[in-house]
């Protein structure tokens, strides 16, 4: 019988994609879905459904009965309180890894953990990888960087303001990113469940030497969608000035936003590159796309979506 792997954040951006990665290599999927409702994106795949949250004890605890391996691939992206990011970010973390005491842990992480005094975001992503270095079973965290592809909403905004001719970028910044499309991740995410590398915090990106500058997304998004921006570089204070009105927002019962003052210390960092690349020789992964051609399928989704 094949091997069984518990798996969250399935209906998330991500998830989808590393359902049907690992479901390739034969994996039997047991699945943590918060509620029950049609799965469009995940059609297709034979696996047990448990439900319940990331925070559930008893969910989790059934989530995680008999596996071989556990992909935590839930997390917060936005949160209305540094206390939330931790309650989902670090404690879902530390409590599968109790739980699954035996079963190799695999967390994706962020590359925003190696930088936690920027924002609250990064310190919960940090704390969650210092919870589950903590046990005794194997394990190991793999640092995602900004992630895009088909599914992602929050590019999206990106690539419909490329579309209008302007590339947003941060003022006199000479920051370098790294990036993945998001069927790498998973691949990456696979291959680590598979092959099981030795204990350790990873990075992981498309292969790029030297990362990407803004300038260099630009043109990959102005390539795909056939129009040639205009860069459009934001000052930091004014970027500040959306944060705070954000947080304004959020504080009188809005809709929770991703641009904080967090997030804006992040988009001023002048690092974001991968700097490990330890994984990719380790377990043999091998990217399908640069940027160009990333973008070039991201574009080419949305467009099937009618989301551009």
């Amino acid at each position: 019988m094949s091997k069984l792997v518990a798996v969250t954040g399935v209906t998330g951006f991500v998830g989808p994609h590393l359902v049907a990665a690992l479901a390739r290599r034969g994996w039997r999927l047991r699945l943590l879905v918060r509620r029950w409702s049609p799965l469009p994106s995940l059609a297709g795949i034979d696996a047990e459904i448990v439900m319940g949250d990331v925070l559930s004890e008893p969910a989790l605890r059934e989530l995680v009965r008999g596996a071989d391996a556990v992909v935590h691939a839930a997390g917060l992206i936005k949160a209305r309180t540094p206390a939330d990011f931790m309650s989902v970010n670090r404690d879902s973390a530390a409590l599968l890894s109790a739980l699954a005491s035996e079963a190799t842990l695999v967390l994706l992480s962020s590359l925003a953990a190696r930088e936690p005094q920027l924002s609250a975001y990064g310190a919960s992503k940090r704390a969650g990888e210092v919870a589950i270095a903590a046990r005794s079973g194997p394990w190991l965290a793999v640092r995602a960087p900004a992630v895009y592809g088909p599914g992602d909403r929050e590019t999206l905004a990106y690539f419909r303001s490329v579309k209008l001719g302007l590339a947003p970028q941060p003022w006199l910044s000479s920051a370098r990113l790294s990036l993945i499309h998001v069927s790498d991740l998973a691949e990456t995410l696979a291959l680590a469940v598979e092959r099981s590398p030795e204990r350790s915090i990873y990075e992981i990106d498309d292969g790029t030497a030297g990362a990407y500058s803004y300038a260099d997304m630009a043109r990959a998004a102005g390539a795909a969608l056939g129009r040639q921006p205009w860069h459009v570089k934001v000052p930091r204070p004014i970027m500040a000035g959306i944060a705070v009105w954000n947080g304004l927002r959020q504080s009188l019962g809005g809709p929770t936003q991703i641009l904080t003052q967090g997030k804006v210390a992040e988009i001023f960092h002048q690092d974001w590159s991968v700097h490990d690349r330890r994984l990719a020789a380790a377990i043999g992964f091998q990217p399908r796309y640069d940027l160009t051609a990333g973008f070039r399928d991201t574009v080419q989704w949305y467009r099937s979506q009618h989301w551009l």
